[in-house]
């Protein structure tokens, strides 16, 4: 089985959307892009890079992903997308690389960008002829300080 053109556009959107929600604090918004029973696994960084915390279906979800709003700026840079068809019609298998920067201030007033290098595996569903995550996975590859000269606040 291969994938049709319009199923990776419409993949492609899917993982852009997540970013973009992540960005913009749309919490709710996020967890509607999973299928109503997915799972989503990540890593408890900085200790564990690898996906060990699990979440099932969308309110776990969105409790999680709700952590977003402890950061005042987040910017996820999608690096490549490699989408393939799933075991069976109706499904579908992604890698996902990415950039995320999670600027903050510092306890002196100083600016810094906490930069997670990361992959995410995803398996998705057509849910109502909409595709949507059935599971997502994230692993950090590496993760980095940076300082910030200035930030945008508010």
């Amino acid at each position: 089985m291969t994938l049709e053109a319009a199923d990776r556009l419409a993949l492609g959107d899917l993982v852009a959307r997540y970013a973009l929600h992540a960005d913009r604090r749309e919490i709710d918004a996020m967890a509607g892009l999973f299928a109503p029973d997915a799972v989503l696994v990540l890593p408890d960084a900085p200790g564990e890079l690898d996906p060990v915390r699990t979440f099932t279906g969308r309110a776990e979800i969105a409790a999680t992903l709700g952590a977003l709003h402890g950061v005042p700026v987040t910017f996820h840079a999608l690096a490549g997308e490699v989408f393939d068809a799933g075991p069976e019609p109706g499904t579908a298998t992604g890698e996902i690389a990415c950039v995320a920067h999670h600027l903050s201030d510092r306890e002196d007033g100083a600016a810094r960008d906490l930069v997670w290098h990361c992959r995410y595996t995803d398996a998705y569903r057509l849910d109502g002829g909409t595709w949507r995550f059935a599971r997502r996975e994230q692993r950090i590859d590496s993760i980095e300080t940076r300082p910030v000269r200035r930030r945008r606040h508010g």
